[in-house]
């Protein structure tokens, strides 16, 4: 049943009760009912606690957690993390309006991506964000342009390449020499002097982000000691910054044999090293604060057997929840509803209905299963939704944010005719 997903500061929101699974005060059966099935269901409490583990060891520290809006940009999210004084860390002009609509200060955002447009960057500066994070010469320059057109000073902020190896999926890993992400090392510097003599350009930080999914805080170590480094030659030259971004990435524990550090452990260790530097500490987690908070609810549709295989297909498919098919990620699966007493089978393969091979979430799951069963993907709340398509002309799934014994729908689930909504036929 996969329990060991289950644990720690999870089990407090995720929990089995009289042969159930609850979702804090919520029975999941009770939420398939009202909403159906495939939703996505998430726990308030599981994000306060996920933005305590950061905040908390920054206590009296200059510092911004800047979360990653691509991990789950629901508008329900992002809401409550802004009423936790989180900023926003945004890689497009969409995410950058979606955070405002949640409620969200523009001046605790910052803008992040390799290919921000013209228009993009120009309504940062209109609405006043805290940094943008500069990944290339011509980006500045671009950037410069239109900052002196609008006659505004744009706040800028270096995103450099530490060419640090973050031991990831290749797909994920952004911070190696062969990364199209951010600005070489041997340039930065260069760069940088180049900033402090811009009128339409204001250098307050340098940053960087070196991959997703990390399992190891030495690499980050590594690239902050870079950074420091960088900003005291700076500072040398009376080139005087206000912050380093680290960027996020760190992972969680999908199945029993991670060992993904906590988010206590990586801002210890990062405030050690910053303390003394007067320079403020960003970061920019995701994954680790809507991962764990989240779970992908869908139902069996069939059992079949095939080449020696046992296969139950759930309405579920890789276009709600790309990333098994896409980084062959593992998920845990649980049973919602007591199985005990039920014969063992033997291993049963969970697929969904997507014409794809590749739509496959376990290749193997070691508990009874039947048609009708409700399942739960695990550790789905971060680039579960956020990722998601129509495609097979399959409507998005359902969202729901339970608080306490409340189920709020967040995203109603969409409707066959939201599929070519915005399209047209040609007149003849």
């Amino acid at each position: 049943m996969r329990d060991e997903w289950i644990a720690g500061s999870v089990r407090r929101n995720f929990f089995y009760h009289k042969g159930q699974l609850q979702v804090e005060g919520m029975a999941v059966p009770e939420l398939a009912h009202r909403f159906g099935t495939p939703s996505y269901i998430y726990s308030r409490s599981a994000l306060e606690q996920a933005v305590a583990s950061y905040a908390e060891p920054l206590k009296g520290m200059k510092h911004l957690i800047a979360y990653a809006v691509k991990a789950n940009g629901n508008l329900a999210v992002l809401d409550i993390l802004a009423r936790l004084g989180c900023g926003f860390d945004v890689v497009s002009g969409g995410e950058l309006l979606r955070v405002i609509e949640a409620g969200a200060d523009p001046a605790l955002v910052v803008f992040s991506g390799v290919g921000k447009r013209e228009d993009e960057l120009a309504l940062a500066l209109r609405s006043g964000i805290r940094c943008i994070n500069v990944e290339s010469r011509s980006e500045l320059e671009s950037l410069c342009s239109i900052a002196r057109d609008m006659q505004i000073t744009a706040p800028v902020a270096l995103r450099v390449n530490p060419d640090v190896d973050p031991k990831t999926h290749p797909y994920i890993a952004t911070g190696m020499a062969n990364s199209k992400f951010g600005i070489a090392w041997r340039d930065a510097m260069l760069l940088a002097r180049e900033c402090s003599r811009m009128s339409d350009i204001r250098l307050c930080g340098l940053s960087c982000h070196i991959g997703s999914d990390l399992k190891d805080i030495n690499p980050w170590l590594e690239a902050a000691r870079h950074l420091l480094d960088m900003a005291k030659q700076l500072r040398g030259e009376d080139i005087v910054l206000e912050h380093i971004d680290m960027g996020g990435g760190l992972g969680i524990n999908y199945t029993a044999a991670d060992t993904a550090p906590q988010p206590e452990t990586w801002m210890h260790e990062l405030r050690r090293l910053f303390s003394g530097s007067g320079l403020s500490l960003m970061i920019e987690p995701g994954r680790s604060i809507v991962g764990s908070a989240g779970i992908l609810l869908t139902r069996v549709l069939y059992i079949k057997s095939h080449q020696q295989r046992r296969i139950a297909i759930v309405d579920a498919g890789m276009n709600d929840l790309i990333r098994p098919a896409l980084y062959q990620a593992q998920h845990p699966i649980m049973a919602v509803q007591s199985i005990a007493d039920r014969p063992q089978y033997e291993a049963t393969e969970i697929v969904g209905p997507v014409c794809e091979s590749s739509d496959c979430f376990a290749p193997a799951i070691h508990f009874p299963v039947e048609a009708e069963d409700l399942l739960a993907i695990g550790a789905a709340g971060a680039y579960g939704f956020s990722m998601s398509s129509q495609y097979n002309a399959r409507p998005r799934a359902a969202e729901v944010m339970v608080d306490q014994d409340h189920a709020y729908l967040v995203r109603r689930r969409e409707t066959v005719e939201d599929l070519w909504r915005g399209e047209t036929r040609i007149p003849f």
